[in-house]
């Protein structure tokens, strides 16, 4: 199983229409679980990224493995990206990843990864990097599977 946390709700429906797209073909390999926290704005940013770690942790079981997606993180091409995910699952089979909001991640969040995954140094939004991430999800069950969608 695939939990997914986030930070922020989804306003355009252009990505809610790619968000259930990969929803729906990552149905044919696992389950996903995708949970939205309130989006915290109105402080300063440390206070921000501490209110919206403390959310975050509420949403994590003592058992989850958890993978933060940070921009300090392990870079990985797609093959690479399935066999760590691979590798994870035979130590965990419940995933959670957490994408965090526009300040980041609280360091109690970091401290609790058990594994940082970035996909890029540059700074995407967090609303249309759900959408990447899922579809690089997609695709390593596409490469898992020996199916032809990843090249």
């Amino acid at each position: 199983m695939i939990k997914l946390i986030c930070v922020g709700k989804i306003k355009e429906k252009y990505l809610k229409d790619a968000i259930d797209e990969y929803k729906k073909r990552l149905s044919k390999y696992t389950k996903l679980d995708i949970i939205e926290l309130k989006d915290i704005t109105y402080k300063e940013i440390d206070k921000v990224k501490k209110e919206e770690g403390e959310l975050i942790l509420k949403n994590i079981k003592q058992t989850d493995n958890v993978i933060i997606l940070d921009i300090i993180g392990q870079e990985l091409t797609s093959v690479e990206l399935t066999e760590k995910l691979e590798q994870l699952e035979r130590e965990n089979s419940d995933l959670t990843f957490i994408i965090g909001g526009s300040y980041g991640l609280s360091d109690e969040v970091k401290n609790r990864a058990n594994y940082s995954l970035s996909f890029s140094k540059l700074t995407f939004p967090h609303q249309l990097f759900r959408v990447i991430f899922l579809e690089q999800l997609y695709r390593t069950y596409k490469i898992r599977n020996n199916e032809s969608y990843h090249k």
